[in-house]
This record gives structure tokens, C-alpha cells and sequence, in this order.
């Protein structure tokens, strides 16, 4: 039987602990709907601050801004990296989601404050699954993968 495991770490506020197992019906959602069956998986999410984004937005991304998600993928092959494979668990990365500025995007957005976290959540795990949006084609069949998940509004889950 598949094992998913969502490392969650709050640093921000224990007031975000509730989002843990809404994150992890999401991320068994989401790797059922992509048929990802084959391995067990880790993911690991931080609820950070406006100083703790920004620094590793500018660190590692070279953008000195604060940003409202952050997703390292552990699958992306990079050279002169070491790929392990037949590992029992697939590590997918870290997704680091801003609660500043998703409270302040869900109040700009107009819709609930665990729609947003929901959205941050599943756009960094598609993130981690290779899902980008750089182009318009892309972004379309992200957002409809998004749309899928969590529905429009969100209330999915």
C-alpha cells in the first residue's frame, strides 16, 4: 500500500497546523489523479514569514521580493548531482508557503483564507510533480490541473 508522507513545519504560527491533514488529502488527490502509484512519497511544507520567503527568494532565486509560494523539487536532475535511485521513499522537495501574504491575497482575492493556502499548496506540489508555467500553454494545463484538484473556489477537500 502507497505511503504519503507530508512533513509539516510551522514556524510562523501553531495556528497553522490545521492545514496538515487538509495539505495531505490534497496531495492523495493529486498523486491518484496523475497516477503517481508506483512509490511511497515525502513532501515537506513550511508555514513561513515575509523575512524567511524573501531571503530565500533572493538567496536562490536572485528576486528580492516577497513571494507567496516556493517549491524546491528534489527530482530535478541538475549536473554533477548524485541520482539515487530505487530509494524506498520518493522525496518530491519543500514547498514554502509566505501566511502574510496569503492572508493578504486571500483579502485581495476577495474568497477565504484556506482557499489561498490551498491554492499555495497544490500549485507548489505541482511545482515538485514538474508543472510550470512559463509559457501560456503551460500555465493552462496547470491551473486546469489546480482547478481539478481544489476546484475553482477551493472548496474541494
Amino acid at each position: 500500500m502507497q505511503k504519503l508522507t507530508l512533513e509539516f513545519y510551522d514556524d510562523y504560527a501553531p495556528t497553522y497546523k490545521k492545514y496538515r491533514a487538509i495539505f495531505k488529502r490534497i496531495f492523495a488527490k493529486t498523486l491518484k489523479l496523475l497516477d503517481y502509484t508506483a512509490h511511497d512519497y515525502l513532501i515537506e511544507v513550511n508555514i513561513v514569514d515575509e523575512e524567511t520567503i524573501r531571503t530565500i527568494n533572493r538567496d536562490y532565486r536572485q528576486k528580492d521580493y516577497v513571494t507567496d509560494v516556493i517549491s524546491f523539487a528534489f527530482n530535478d536532475e541538475v549536473a554533477g548531482e548524485v541520482v539515487i535511485k530505487d530509494a524506498p521513499v520518493t522525496h518530491l522537495g519543500t514547498i514554502l508557503i509566505c501566511a502574510p501574504k496569503a492572508i493578504s491575497q486571500a483579502a485581495e482575492y476577495n474568497h477565504k483564507i484556506e482557499r489561498e493556502f490551498k491554492f499555495l499548496f497544490t500549485h507548489g506540489l505541482l511545482h515538485l510533480l514538474g508543472y510550470d508555467h512559463e509559457s501560456a500553454e503551460e500555465e493552462k494545463v496547470m491551473f486546469a490541473l489546480q482547478d481539478k484538484i481544489i476546484g475553482k473556489r477551493g472548496i474541494s477537500l
